[in-house]
């Protein structure tokens, strides 16, 4: 397992901590569940972008509508 060290502001050190402990996580899980929702992302617009340059043009909206309903939740 990998070690991260990021700087930030003492104020939004605080509000992330607060936000981890109102999920009842710890600062690091909701660190891994974000870097989780920017590896998704990242995939489906990789598919997105394979799909459209094939011309595959329903499957690339079908890509956009999952997408959509993942970070409707």
């Amino acid at each position: 397992m990998g070690t991260l060290t990021i700087r930030l502001p003492d104020d939004k050190h605080a509000r992330l901590k607060r936000l981890a402990e109102s999920r009842g996580i710890s600062l690091n899980k909701l660190f891994e569940e974000f870097s989780t929702q920017a590896i998704a992302e990242s995939d489906a617009y990789t598919r997105f972008l394979a799909r459209a340059a094939r011309g595959d043009t329903q499957q690339a909206l079908a890509t956009l509508d999952r997408l959509d309903q993942h970070f409707e939740k």
